[in-house]
């Protein structure tokens, strides 16, 4: 059974989840190319993080970052490595979508890293309807960088 919530912040087990999800960006592109979001970074006013567990364990995080009103920012999208490909990513994907809408979001963009790494993870936003596009907000083209978005 998966349960999707809200993140506890107090929660080692998310804590150390996210390092992971860091460690696991490190060696993926240069720091200036690297854009997850720290703990600290994802506890800032206009973020909301969800995670998912599966039998009590912590599997999926993603979070929803406000850019400009009606426009908001997909981050810390990771799914445990012994869990992925289950569907459970594309559950809470599309959880936080349906929040995004039900708060009048009318525009969800992300960036991803354009590497090998990362093909499942944009295989995953292209299935959910997610289009290429240009920079947004404070993203500039980057080779490292791939950029969608999905208009609700």
């Amino acid at each position: 059974m998966i349960t999707v919530s809200r993140a506890d912040f107090a929660d080692p087990a998310l804590i150390a989840f996210l390092h992971a999800h860091l460690d696991d960006m490190a060696p993926t592109a240069l720091s200036e190319s690297r854009h997850a979001l720290d703990l600290s970074a994802l506890q800032r006013d206009g973020v909301r993080l969800w995670v998912a567990h599966a039998a009590g364990e912590l599997v999926v995080t993603v979070a929803l970052a406000a850019l400009e009103p009606g426009h908001e920012e997909l981050k810390s999208m990771r799914t445990s490595p012994a869990h992925r490909g289950r569907g459970i990513a594309s559950r809470l994907l599309a959880h936080a979508l349906d929040d995004a809408r039900s708060r009048g979001t009318t525009r969800v963009s992300l960036e991803t890293g354009s590497m090998e790494f990362f093909a499942a993870a944009r295989a995953l936003y292209r299935r959910a309807g997610f289009i290429d596009a240009a920079p947004f907000g404070d993203y500039r083209e980057d080779p490292h960088s791939v950029y969608l978005t999905k208009v609700l």
